[in-house]
């Protein structure tokens, strides 16, 4: 039996496929449409799903969507109306493309595909949960689930137990930990829906200064989790803005100007927010495990991508164990939908397994033949080496303080690079974290960037209480053995001269509060990257590579060896592993196109 899981309309559109239980593809539009966050019909994915399945639409034999558009539009009337004559431009702005396509779903997914089959549906925080709860490796667990809203639904806590799952209590909107997390993301510069783990990276430059004021005038905590905001400081109800003139007067005036300098109140109030969000998910998490008595814990929704908090859950909070769904938000809804089709509509059996997200490399792959191809079609010089071979390559030309590309294998669901498409440099660096952001990624100076480390050496550098971290999802301090004592003026730094201080012995990828997020790397599931950082670690000692994702600032990740090479040929990398073929830089003809990333892509 097949099925198809489809998220659309409002961003991350994603589409899943499932055979006989089997999650065989998973693709976000955005990746084939190489617009980021795509939010329209995920028409591109889904023919990818198709083909790699080896499948028609008419061997479809359900389709299921990830929410229900009518209750969504009701919330939305209900919203504009309630505020009315506020956000009449808004409402007139969403209405034709809802009337149009979003609300009659049903033959919007006939007309785009052709489908004559049952079209089913799922609700919003179902699909997080079943995302969340069916490819983890246990029989029963709790979820938690939080965004910034579904239909109504913007936090949600719950049990799956074998093939189903259930939710007890939610928080409806507005009152949304997401949506308070987002207007910090807007008020401080930052594009909502993309920018949030920007302001998740700018928090330990600051202090908390701001969180009292939190606290008493914009949300109300309550022990056992719940929370309500203060409708008055924000304007999001409205479709106009997140916040309104009241939220500035709060912190000192009107919100940053984007590409604007960022400010000790930006580093403050990005540093407040996160501390707020971490409490309020830990109320939750201690609350949940009171009512539901459950061991383990699994995590969906956009907020479950804060891996700060994350971090700080699997310390803290009374559960031993802690699965989070890699494609969080609302791409990895269309496996929620699917699987929850499956399993708890039409009835069929769950077996806990650890590979059911085949380490979430589910997108597409391209064999060394098709790589030749386009690499002698456009007379690219390229070295060839046996598969076994690359790994050792890489990691010499790493070791040599290189900065490679790498190309290997199946794309990752998800927005995390996990070794499939990934930019790789040497953690021992002091230089590597600025050369990375404003030579390659061509982005702002004080993101931080993630090791991939062996899982097996992962406890001898990091304090992650011997968990694994395989999706790039939990950040942990790095142990003391490797940290450096700073002298009294290094500790009294502020802001980004933080930056300049090195605090390990693999600054790269340590954070200025040595902390670092984490993806630790099995062999059996990626053979060629786990290959490639235990070269790294024979040659060096180091057992850790930076990896970032193949791309660059407001471009998605790459998916073909084409955009993996003109993304190589636009920045400073200095070689391009492709399957079984590595490019030099300088062996290359220069690039007709000189890239500027200010005007060539809209700015996150």
């Amino acid at each position: 039996m097949n099925l198809l899981g489809i998220s659309a309309f409002y961003h991350d559109s994603a589409a899943v496929l499932i055979k006989d239980g089997d999650i065989t593809a998973a693709a976000q539009q955005e990746r084939f449409s190489r617009k980021k966050h795509d939010p329209r019909f995920p028409g591109e994915a889904i023919e990818f799903c198709l083909r790699q399945g080896g499948i028609g639409i008419e061997d479809v034999d359900h389709v299921v969507f990830y929410d229900k558009p009518f209750v969504k539009f009701e919330r939305l009337l209900m919203t504009y109306l309630a505020n009315a004559p506020v956000g009449l431009r808004s409402f007139y702005e969403q209405m034709p493309s809802w009337l149009k396509e979003k609300l009659f779903m049903r033959g919007t997914i006939r007309k785009e595909l052709g489908f004559k089959g049952p079209i089913l549906f799922s609700t919003h925080h179902l699909s997080h949960a079943a995302s969340a709860f069916f490819p983890c490796p246990w029989e029963e667990a709790a979820f938690i689930t939080v965004d910034g809203v579904g239909e109504w639904a913007t936090t949600a806590y719950g049990v799956g137990q074998g093939n189903r799952v259930k939710i007890l209590k939610q928080i409806n909107f507005p009152h949304s930990l997401g949506l308070l997390y987002s207007a910090f993301t807007y008020f401080t510069g930052f594009r909502v829906n993309s920018g949030e783990y920007k302001l998740m990276g700018l928090a330990p430059y600051g202090q908390p200064r701001y969180v009292d004021v939190i606290k008493r005038e914009l949300i109300d905590i309550r022990e056992d989790g719940s929370f309500r905001l203060n409708m008055k400081y924000f304007d999001y109800c409205s479709g106009l803005r997140m916040t309104n003139a009241r939220f500035g007067a709060l912190f000192g005036g009107p919100e940053r100007r984007p590409e604007s300098k960022i400010t000790e109140r930006e580093m403050d109030l990005a540093r407040s927010v996160q501390v707020v969000t971490e409490e309020v998910m830990l109320n939750i998490a201690r609350h949940v495990h009171q009512e539901t008595g459950m061991k383990k814990l699994c995590l969906a929704g956009g907020v479950a991508l804060n891996c700060v908090a994350n971090g700080r859950l699997l310390r803290e909070s009374p559960f031993e164990d802690l699965w989070i769904q890699p494609c969080a938000g609302d791409g990895g809804n269309a496996a929620g939908a699917a699987l929850f089709a499956w399993h708890q509509i039409l009835g069929n059996p769950r077996v806990p397994d650890s590979r059911r997200q085949k380490a979430s490399y589910l997108g597409p792959d391209y064999p060394d033949d098709e790589i030749q191809a386009f690499l002698d079609a456009r007379r690219v010089p390229y070295t060839r080496h046996k598969p076994e071979d690359v790994p050792g390559v890489v990691a010499d030309l790493i070791a040599s303080q290189k900065v490679v590309g790498w190309f290997q294998g199946r794309m990752e669901f998800g927005p995390r690079a996990l070794g499939a498409r990934s930019i790789l440099g040497d953690p021992r660096s002091r230089e590597m974290q600025s050369v990375l952001n404003l030579k390659i990624k061509f982005r702002e100076s004080f993101r931080p960037f993630a090791p991939s480390v062996l899982a097996d050496k992962a406890g001898e550098w990091f304090d992650l209480r011997g968990h694994e971290s395989p999706y790039m999802l939990l950040v942990a301090d790095v142990l003391p053995q490797h940290l450096r004592a700073l002298s009294d003026e290094e500790k009294a730094t502020r802001g980004f001269e933080k930056l300049k201080v090195v605090r390990s012995s693999v600054p790269a990828i340590t954070h200025v509060d040595n902390s670092a997020r984490i993806q630790t790397v099995e062999r059996n599931d990626n053979p060629a990257y786990y290959d490639m950082i235990n070269a790294f670690y024979a040659k060096t000692g180091c057992p850790i590579v930076i990896n970032t994702s193949f791309n660059v600032r407001g471009e998605p990740i790459v998916c073909t060896p084409e955009e993996a090479y003109t993304c190589f040929m636009r920045t400073h990398m200095d070689y391009l592993s492709l399957g079984s073929f590595v490019l030099d830089k300088t062996r290359q003809e220069p690039w007709k196109d000189e890239f500027d990333w200010k005007t060539e892509f809209e700015l996150d």
